[in-house]
């Protein structure tokens, strides 16, 4: 048999590999969308409504306080930290126009990890919502940052609309903490001076950082996945590709863009892919709020559809959906965490449309994987590889493996990164440019792949990887902790969830004061769902935790 699976037949009108003849990076991408679209619409959020023309002109604006108020140089990195709205695009696209790398960030995180993304990745402008600034402001404490750009979520909403959602925001849903920052610039200011400014694009190569996408890989914690201009374009290429027989270009596509921009998936999918063949997406600002995202659905012919599987499942399970006209739908594409078969079943069922499963990792821009949306998709796997990209199965030893054998599923392909933002990269790659993902896998008799086990003992919460090692460190800076280790338990809304095994320093110590204590320290996802004090943990002969004995105990209840 072959152990080539990017040679599989592809559904009809999907090429093996794409065309050498592409944008030499992203800033050409983007220009080539604003000529051909530039009246068409881009982005809604809110009911508001911007054309490619308005995304370009907001951008260039942005751009040019950059490098003329502010002073940022190219290569210079810049965290925009903001749930979906208007305001991402702008200054995503403004960003890179001016030269810089994009650090996407997680708006909910807390001080903690706002310290150790922004200095591993020497950040020196930040552009947040007021909703989060505050805890902003406490990691000011520990580090600096030259540049802080703050808005609030109704900035560009416009007129009495966009004042009255930031009074609702602020005065009436309390969603914006107190805080205090010396020397912030608000974003509108930034468009309205940068208006009177000089835009210059600058001269980027393709082999030039466009994200320092930042993921903890395999192991340990967050690390940032270096993507070139070069490797995001072929991405979008691949997956312009992939799509080809199912998306018409330049016509009515509308996307609804429910995962955060920030996420790689929405990143390089919804948006990046989006603007390449004139598409629209709709911005949801909040998806858990399940009535008021169902009435935005409501409002939209859309055609397109990503998500992860909870937000798949949350929706099924809400009691109008069936209100909601989904007959322009052509398809879903699932990512982030395993679609359950159910969830699929009952997707089609409901929408009349395919719910497939695709796969990908930050350090792959992310696609390397997708099932076809002609009907050929195999539900339980994670699809065949995409256009120019080759998945295989791989021993410990670097050895390629025959199909039907199980190893680390390995990845090449010109979305791949280089690597680690300064870290040591030896150990990620094997010879030949084969990215190393960590997923145990195989791959069956038609070229489909299939994930097996996890290689490490990263725990995946919706779609977001959880590291043990982070969530361990934050809970053993609680002075009543002697011990902790942490494991991902099997959990039917989010796949899995954070579980802490905690050995007592002082025996006063309550879960509720532990959980106390966490809140403060932890993102939502990486908080224990459960916690277990325990007087032992088990570990090796040299003192190492064994999470393994852990996970056994646990199973074996």
């Amino acid at each position: 048999m072959s152990t080539h699976p990017w040679i599989a037949n592809y559904p009809e009108g999907i090429p093996a590999e794409i065309s050498e003849n592409r944008e030499e990076n992203l800033l050409e991408l983007f220009t080539n969308a604003f000529k051909r679209f530039g009246s068409r619409e881009a982005f809604e959020c809110m009911g508001k409504v911007y054309t490619y023309h308005d995304i370009d002109r907001y951008s260039d604006f942005f751009a040019a306080y950059l490098q003329n108020k502010l002073g940022l140089q190219q290569g210079d990195r810049i965290a925009i930290q903001m749930p979906n709205c208007l305001q991402y695009p702008i200054a995503l696209i403004g960003a890179l126009k001016a030269g810089c790398v994009v650090v996407n960030t997680n708006p909910l995180y807390t001080h903690r990890e706002m310290e150790h993304q922004f200095t591993d990745a020497d950040v020196k402008a930040v552009v947040i919502v007021a909703n989060f600034a505050h805890s902003l402001e406490v990691a000011l404490q520990k580090i600096h940052i030259d540049h802080i750009i703050v808005t609030e979520l109704g900035d560009l909403l416009g007129g009495v609309k966009g004042s009255l959602v930031n009074f609702v925001v602020k005065h009436i849903k309390k969603m914006v903490p107190k805080y205090s920052i010396n020397d912030i610039t608000k974003f509108k200011t930034v468009l309205k001076e940068g208006a009177r400014m000089k835009y210059t694009k600058p001269s980027v190569k393709s082999d030039d950082t466009a994200f320092l996408q930042y993921t903890g890989g395999t192991t340990g914690v967050s690390k940032g996945a270096t993507l070139s201009h070069a490797n995001v374009v072929a991405h979008t290429h691949i997956i312009n590709s992939w799509f080809k027989p199912l998306l018409k270009e330049g016509q009515t596509e509308t996307m609804i863009t429910a995962i955060p921009l920030y996420h790689i998936f929405a990143l390089n999918v919804n948006g990046t892919f989006m603007m390449h063949i004139g598409a629209k997406n709709v911005l949801i600002t909040n998806p858990r709020d399940m009535p008021g995202f169902i009435k935005e659905l409501k409002k939209h012919p859309f055609t397109l559809f990503t998500g992860v599987n909870t937000l798949f499942n949350g929706l099924l399970n809400q009691p109008n959906f069936n209100e909601v006209d989904w007959s322009n739908l052509k398809g879903s594409i699932g990512g982030g965490m395993a679609v359950q078969d159910a969830v699929a079943r009952k997707w089609e069922e409901m929408t009349n449309s395919p719910l497939v499963e695709g796969y990908g990792l930050s350090e792959t821009s992310p696609v390397a994987s997708c099932n076809p949306l002609d009907g050929s998709h195999k539900m339980g796997t994670i699809g065949l590889p995409v256009p120019s990209t080759r998945l295989a199965i791989f021993d410990d030893a670097g050895n390629q493996l025959l199909q039907g054998e199980v190893g680390e599923i390995c990845i090449n392909g010109p979305q791949v990164m280089s690597g680690y933002w300064n870290k040591d990269n030896s150990s990620v790659f094997f010879e030949g440019g084969w990215f190393r993902t960590g997923d145990i896998g195989i791959m069956d008799e038609n070229g489909f792949f299939k994930i097996v086990d996890r290689k490490k003992d990263m725990i995946n919460v919706s779609g977001f990887n959880v590291f043990p090692n982070e969530v361990e460190n934050v809970i053993a800076d609680c002075e009543k902790v002697l011990e902790v280790a942490v494991i991902g338990v099997p959990d039917s809304k989010s796949t899995e969830c954070v579980k802490a095994f905690v050995v007592k320093k002082d025996p006063s110590l309550t879960e509720e004061e532990l959980r106390a204590f966490c809140e403060e320290e932890l993102t939502g996802y990486k908080k224990p769902k459960h916690i277990e004090f325990i007087d032992e943990l088990p570990k090796t002969n040299v003192g190492k935790i064994l999470r393994r004995k852990l996970k056994e105990m646990e199973e074996a209840r």
